[in-house]
C-alpha cells in the first residue's frame, strides 16, 4: 500500500520498541526535501510524520499555529510580560496562565519570574532536572514551525479577527515556549497567588490575618474555585480485563476545561517511524501528547486534590519590615525592581516599576486565594511553590508518550516526578488499570504541619491541605524522601498509586475511593482527605463503573454511551421528592425570596423527567437551578463513611429553606422567560458564527459526568458555555490489532472563526456523535478527507 500522509504529537523513549511505520514507508510520504509531512483527516486532525524530533516539532508548530495562532500568540504575549504595553493595564486579560486580575499585575508577576532567570537556569540543567535531548529538539523545531507559519502570513495575513494585524504579533524564541510551560506548571501555586505576589508591600499598621474559622473557610473556598470548581476538572475511568466484555481494557479520558481562552486542547498524532507513534490531545503550546494513547497503552489526567505550594510566616526584625529572623539570626529579604512598559490613554508608553521582595522560602505575598494575609510590622508570608523548579514535566510527558504498559506509565511518573498538579489514569493491552497521584507534592507530613504550623496554619491545614509553617525555624523545612528526584518533595513511595484488573477512577476527589472496593489510605492531608464525603460526580462515576462491570462488562461503545447518557446523580436522589414537594404546595404557590410564586405547571414536568440532561429533557432546567442552590443541611441522611456511594441522601422537603430554594429557582426561570417544562436544547447553547448549537450535559455539582457549565444570564437563562467536557477519548484494546479509539474535541480544533474546523466537532458533540480515531496506517490512508501538506 502506498502511504500518503501523517500527523502526531511526540513523546516517547528511544529505549522502548514501538511498532510504527518503517523508514522505507516514510520515504513514500514526501520527497527528500520535506522536513515534516502532515496528513489531515476528518475534522482537521493532523497526523504528523518526520524523521527526527526537531522535524516533528516543526510540523507540530506549523499545524498548531495554523489552527490557533491568536491564542498561542496571546500566551506568549502574557509570559513575555507585555500585555500592558500593547493592550493597556486594564485591557483584555488572559486568565489561562495566572489569577492576576488585570494586565498590570499579570505583567508584574511574569516580569518578576523573567527577571529572576529561573526558567533559563532550569533549562540549562542536564536531564533529569532539565529537558532531555529529544525534548529540546522538539521545542526547537516547534519554534521554527510556528515562526514559519507567521513568516508566511504576517500579522496582516492572520485570518482570525482576534489578532488580525495586531502590533503585538511576533516570532517566538525557545525561551518563550519554556516560559509558557513554566506558567502552566506553576498555575496551581504561584499562578493562583499572582495578584498577591505582584502587589505585596509592607503595611506595618495592618492587623494580622485572624486565625479563625471564617479566614479558613474563605481561603478554602477561594482555593477550590481556583483549582477545582472554577474551570479545571476531569473524569478518568480506567477499566481493566476483569471489568470489560472482551477481557482487555477500556479507558475514558474526559477533562473539563474552559471553552474559551488559552487552556485549550488541540488534537494530533505524532510519528517518527521506528521510534514514536502516539495520538491524543495536548494543551496549546506543548508539542507532545498529554492525554492520549499509543499502540499498547492509553492514559489521561484529572486535576488532583494535592496542594502543590505552602506558606511560611516569617517574624520580622522590629522597625525593619524587610529583615526576618531564622533561628534567631537576622536575614535580609532580597529585593527586585520589576519594571514594565504601560500603554497610556494617548497611546504613549510609560514605565511602571514595583519593588518586590522574597525570602529564602520564596516571594512574599499578601493574599492567599483572594484572602488578605497582611505584611504587618511583625510578620510576612512567603510562598514556596513545589513546581517552582519544575521543568521535568516535559520529560514526564515525553516518557508517557513512550510507555507501552501501565507499569511503564508508573515508571515514567516515578522517575521524573514532573507531573505538576494532576492524577494519572491508565490502561494497557494486557488488561491492567492504573490510578496514580505520583506528582509534585511538597513534603509536608501531618506531623510537620502540626509541629511547625502557625496558629492559622494549624487550623487551615486540616481543612484545606494548605500549610503555613514557622519560617523562623530551620527544623520546619519541607522534608525529603530518598526516592524523590528533588529535595523537599514527597517521593513516589509516599504518594497514592494502585493497579488493579477491575477498575480505577478519579473525578477530582482525593485518592481514597479510586476503587470503591479497595480504598487507598496512608497519605498525608496535603495530598487529600480520607474517609470524607465524595462529590455527586465521583459517586456517579463509581456507581456507573460498578453497574457497567456487573452488567456485561464495558466495551468502548458502552463507555461512550455511559458518558453521553447525561444522568444526574443528584436528580436520581432528589428529583422525585422535589416533584412531590412541588405538588404539595398549597394552591400551587411555592415560597421564594420575592414572595409566593405559582409553580403548578412545574410539577408534572419534574415528575415525568428521566433525570438526564439530554437535549430533549424537560424539567431539567428547573431542577438545575434548584439543586445547585440547595442550602447546607438539605439531606435528611448525612454522609456515612461505611456507605460512601449512597450517602448523603433523602431530600428534606419539609425544610423551609429547601422549599424557598425551589421557589427561587422557579422565579429565576420566570424572569428569564423560560417555561418550567422547556427543553434543554432550547436553553443551553453555544453560539458559533451566529449559529446557536444546543449542548447536552450539566454542571458537575449535579453529579453529571458530561460536565457542561453554562453562564446564567438573569434575563436570558443559560447563555454560552464557559467550561466543561473538552478533549474526550475512549480507547479500547483487544488482544491484537489497532486500538479501538474514539475522540471528540467539543469546541473543535480551531479558534479561528474563518476555519472549517471552528465548530464542526461542536455540532457532532451536540448530536452525541464521535470522531473515529485514525491511528493505524490503513485507517489514515482510507480517510475520505485525506489531505497532505509537506513542509520543507
Amino acid at each position: 500500500m502506498r502511504l500518503r500522509a501523517i500527523a502526531a504529537t511526540v513523546l516517547i523513549a528511544s529505549s522502548i520498541s514501538v511498532p510504527v511505520a518503517s523508514g522505507s514507508e516514510l520515504g513514500e510520504l514526501g520527497d527528500s526535501g520535506s522536513r515534516a509531512t502532515i496528513r489531515y483527516t476528518e475534522h482537521g486532525v493532523p497526523h504528523i510524520v518526520a524523521k527526527s524530533y526537531d522535524g516533528l516539532g516543526y510540523g507540530y508548530g506549523f499545524a498548531a499555529a495554523k489552527d490557533n495562532f491568536c491564542e498561542l500568540a496571546n500566551g506568549y504575549l502574557t509570559v513575555g510580560a507585555e500585555r500592558s504595553k500593547y493592550l493597556g493595564p486594564d485591557g483584555p486579560l488572559n486568565t489561562a496562565l495566572s489569577s492576576a486580575g488585570a494586565n498590570l499585575t499579570s505583567d508584574l508577576h511574569f516580569q518578576r519570574i523573567n527577571d529572576s532567570k529561573i526558567v533559563e537556569r532550569l533549562v540549562a540543567q542536564p536531564a533529569p532536572q532539565g529537558p532531555r535531548a529529544e525534548v529540546r529538539q522538539l521545542i526547537a523545531g516547534y519554534v521554527q514551525g510556528y515562526n514559519k507559519y507567521f513568516a508566511e502570513t504576517g500579522a496582516a495575513g492572520v485570518t482570525d479577527p482576534a489578532c488580525h494585524g495586531a502590533a503585538w504579533l511576533r516570532p517566538i524564541s525557545v525561551i518563550d515556549v519554556y516560559r509558557h510551560f513554566y506558567a502552566i506548571a506553576t498555575t496551581a501555586g504561584q499562578g493562583t497567588l499572582a495578584e498577591g505576589l505582584a502587589t505585596a508591600q509592607p503595611t506595618p499598621a495592618a492587623p494580622p490575618a485572624p486565625a479563625d474559622a471564617s479566614t479558613v473557610d474563605r481561603i478554602g473556598a477561594g482555593l477550590a474555585k481556583a483549582l477545582g470548581s472554577g474551570d479545571l476538572g476531569s473524569n478518568g475511568i480506567a477499566v481493566g480485563a476483569d471489568g470489560t466484555a472482551h477481557g482487555r481494557s477500556v479507558l475514558l479520558g474526559n477533562p473539563h476545561y474552559p471553552w474559551q481562552g488559552g487552556r485549550r486542547f488541540w488534537q494530533s498524532q505524532l510519528t517518527i517511524p521506528g521510534k514514536l507513534n502516539v495520538s491524543g490531545g495536548s494543551l496549546l503550546g506543548i508539542p507532545m501528547i498529554q492525554i492520549g494513547h499509543n499502540d499498547n497503552a492509553a492514559w489521561t489526567h484529572t486535576v488532583s486534590t494535592a496542594i502543590t505550594f505552602g506558606l511560611y510566616e516569617v517574624p520580622l526584625v522590629p522597625g525593619d519590615p524587610t529583615t526576618y529572623l531564622v533561628d534567631g539570626k537576622p536575614e535580609k529579604m532580597t529585593s527586585t525592581d520589576v519594571r514594565i512598559q504601560v500603554k497610556q490613554p494617548d497611546g504613549s508608553l510609560k514605565p511602571v516599576s514595583r519593588t518586590l521582595y522574597a525570602t529564602r522560602y520564596g516571594p512574599v505575598t499578601t493574599t492567599v486565594s483572594g484572602v488578605p494575609v497582611p505584611w504587618t510590622a511583625k510578620s510576612a508570608f512567603a510562598v514556596r511553590d513545589g513546581n517552582g523548579t519544575n521543568m521535568r514535566g516535559l520529560n514526564t510527558w515525553f516518557a508517557l508518550n513512550q510507555a507501552q504498559s501501565t507499569g511503564q506509565v508508573e515508571q515514567a511518573l516515578s522517575s521524573t516526578l514532573g507531573v505538576p498538579w494532576v492524577n494519572t489514569l491508565a490502561t494497557d493491552r494486557a488488561g491492567n488499570a492504573l490510578y496514580s497521584d505520583i506528582q509534585v507534592v511538597p513534603n509536608v507530613t501531618d506531623e510537620l504541619a502540626q509541629r511547625c504550623g502557625t496558629p492559622l496554619g494549624r487550623m487551615l491545614y486540616p481543612a484545606s491541605g494548605v500549610s503555613i509553617l514557622d519560617g523562623s525555624r530551620t527544623d520546619c523545612a519541607w522534608g525529603t524522601d530518598a526516592d524523590a528526584i528533588e529535595p523537599g518533595l514527597f517521593g513516589p513511595g509516599k504518594l497514592p498509586n494502585q493497579q488493579r484488573r477491575d477498575y480505577e477512577l478519579n473525578a477530582n476527589d482525593s485518592a481514597w475511593l479510586a476503587n470503591a472496593n479497595a480504598p487507598i489510605t496512608g497519605y498525608s492531608r496535603i495530598v487529600g482527605t480520607i474517609g470524607t464525603e465524595r462529590s455527586p460526580r465521583t459517586r456517579e462515576a463509581l456507581i456507573s463503573a460498578e453497574e457497567g462491570i456487573r452488567g456485561k462488562g464495558f466495551t468502548p461503545d458502552s463507555m461512550k454511551d455511559m458518558l453521553f447518557a447525561d444522568r444526574s446523580r443528584v436528580a436520581e436522589l432528589a428529583a422525585d421528592d422535589t416533584a412531590k414537594m412541588c405538588a404539595a404546595f398549597p394552591a400551587g404557590q411555592a415560597p421564594s425570596p420575592s414572595g409566593p410564586i405559582d409553580v403548578s405547571t412545574a410539577c408534572e414536568a419534574l415528575a415525568s423527567w428521566n433525570h438526564r440532561y439530554t437535549l430533549q429533557s424537560r424539567g431539567s432546567l428547573l431542577f438545575q437551578r434548584f439543586a445547585l442552590e440547595l442550602p447546607p443541611g438539605s439531606w435528611q441522611v448525612p454522609f456515612d463513611v461505611t456507605k460512601p456511594l449512597t450517602t448523603p441522601n433523602t431530600l428534606n422537603t419539609a425544610s423551609v429553606a429547601v422549599q424557598t430554594a425551589f421557589g427561587k429557582a422557579a422565579a429565576d426561570l420566570k424572569a428569564a422567560g423560560i417555561p418550567f417544562d422547556a427543553k434543554l436544547a432550547d436553553n443551553q447553547t453555544v453560539t458559533r458564527n451566529g449559529e446557536r448549537i444546543p449542548i447536552h450535559g450539566a454542571q458537575g455539582g449535579l453529579g453529571v459526568l458530561n460536565v457542561i457549565t453554562p453562564r446564567w444570564d438573569p434575563a436570558a437563562g443559560n447563555v454560552e458555555i464557559v467550561h466543561g467536557t473538552s478533549f474526550v477519548q475512549v480507547v479500547g484494546f483487544d488482544r491484537t490489532g489497532c486500538p479501538d479509539a474514539s475522540t471528540l474535541l467539543t469546541y473543535s480544533q480551531s479558534t479561528d472563526p474563518t476555519s472549517p474546523y471552528f465548530s464542526d466537532q461542536t455540532k457532532l458533540f451536540s448530536k452525541g456523535q464521535w470522531v473515529r480515531s485514525r491511528f493505524c496506517e490503513a485507517d489514515i490512508a482510507r480517510s475520505p478527507e485525506l489531505r497532505i501538506v509537506r513542509l520543507r
